[in-house]
């Protein structure tokens, strides 16, 4: 397996773009989820027709093994305008369960009630434990029992796997 990450995001970028203009969004508000998926949307924000700047989310409170897990020591901000009747791309990148996302569209609902919410994933790997698919996906990857991909960034962004060899 051979990943290679600037090819995935231009792919993953064209096809974000390809699909606001057949579904009619315009200037939408794109988010990040930190720290993975944000730095996911800085790069492929420029693809996209918005006047906004770049949201960011972080989900630790909304997550749903918060209690479990404990207080994160690496806690980010959340920088998101109101979502109110706004076309809303979150963007993150890896979707494993889909806890995260659950989370996220929580927190995005609490800064208004969206138009829409599309999601956009850098890699898939094809475990969801909720019924959460992406709109838009960079790349499927299947892994092994064990493995896990790794995102590490911002600048070079990079992606390993863990638990094995790519």
């Amino acid at each position: 397996m051979n990943l290679d990450i600037d090819s995935t995001l231009q792919k993953m970028a064209n096809e974000l773009a390809e699909y606001c203009q057949k579904k009619a969004i315009i200037d939408p508000v794109v988010v990040g989820i930190h720290s993975g998926g944000v730095w996911v949307a800085e790069r492929i924000l420029a693809n996209l027709q918005t006047k906004e700047s770049l949201a960011t989310l972080d989900i630790t409170f909304y997550r749903d093994d918060f209690s479990r897990m404990g207080l994160h020591p690496k806690v980010k901000q959340t920088v998101l305008p109101s979502t109110e009747g706004r076309h809303v791309i979150l963007v993150d990148d890896v979707l494993m369960s889909g806890r995260t996302i659950r989370a996220a569209m929580n927190e995005v609902f609490d800064f208004g009630r969206p138009a829409s919410i599309t999601l956009a994933i850098l890699y898939d790997l094809d475990q969801a434990e909720l019924p959460i698919k992406a709109d838009v996906t960079g790349e499927t990857v299947h892994l092994k029992e064990k493995q896990r991909l790794k995102l590490s960034g911002p600048l070079p962004l990079t992606v390993s796997l863990l638990g094995g060899n790519l």
